[in-house]
């Protein structure tokens, strides 16, 4: 026996109830408990549908879909870190290291001066409004995304909404670094520092402006199905 499309439907508001809010998510977990529907109904044909899938259910254990939840952030979470590290690496090749290069200089330039390290909380509060700003953005588009699609892929979100909080995270841990340098004067420590100044406005810009530009892209490749449902 086959399942209805009205059965199939079920089965999505199904794992929505089960805290499974991605789309994605949703439709591997549909498709493994419809095959299972499937074939509990060979070896037990009268049962309901609502019996057959709570019987289905019950196979993923006292956690319910957590696991096959969880797998999958690991999985993507993995790729995402990838393509931050691929931009990354772009940044530090040529001709672009020209640009990462200049914002290391300058920083390291601004520590050498004679004035008080103040200067360096200024800068880092002037960086972290810019890119909480920009983070705003981008969580603003995402709910746009979110609202007209009324489908929330996990690598969509991970780019819209895990990438603005992670950048947020890591410049509001940047005010460390004029305290430390109150307390050491030595060239490798503003070496250091400048070089962390530079990769986390590097990773900002890569997690804010660039990624999110190739979101269309990036879910093309990572949905066959996505790029379906936008022709429709």
């Amino acid at each position: 026996m086959k399942l209805s499309e009205n059965q199939i439907q079920e089965l999505y508001k199904f794992t929505r109830k089960h805290y499974v809010y991605f789309y994605d998510v949703q439709t591997e977990l549909v498709d493994h408990l419809a095959n299972d529907i499937e074939e509990i109904w060979v070896e037990y044909p009268n049962l309901s549908f609502e019996q057959a899938r709570d019987k289905s259910f019950k196979k993923f254990g006292i956690f319910g879909f957590m696991d096959v939840v969880e797998s999958r952030q690991k999985q993507l979470g993995t790729r995402y870190n990838r393509l931050i590290f691929k931009f990354m690496k772009d940044w530090l090749s040529i001709p672009k290291i020209i640009i990462s290069a200049t914002i290391f200089i300058f920083f390291y330039t601004l520590m050498t001066l004679n004035i008080k390290h103040d200067y360096l909380s200024v800068f880092m509060l002037i960086l972290a409004t810019i890119d909480i700003v920009l983070a705003s953005k981008v969580s603003k588009k995402a709910k746009k995304r979110f609202k007209e699609n009324n489908k929330k892929y996990l690598l969509e979100d991970i780019i819209f909404r895990v990438g603005a909080f992670s950048s947020i995270l890591v410049f509001s841990n940047l005010f460390n670094l004029s305290t430390f340098l109150r307390h050491s004067e030595s060239m490798i420590t503003k070496i250091i520092i400048a070089t962390i100044i530079t990769l986390a406005i590097l990773y900002s810009y890569i997690t804010l402006v660039v990624i999110p530009e190739k979101a269309e892209e990036l879910l093309e490749e990572t949905y066959p199905e996505y790029k379906i449902s936008k022709t429709l």
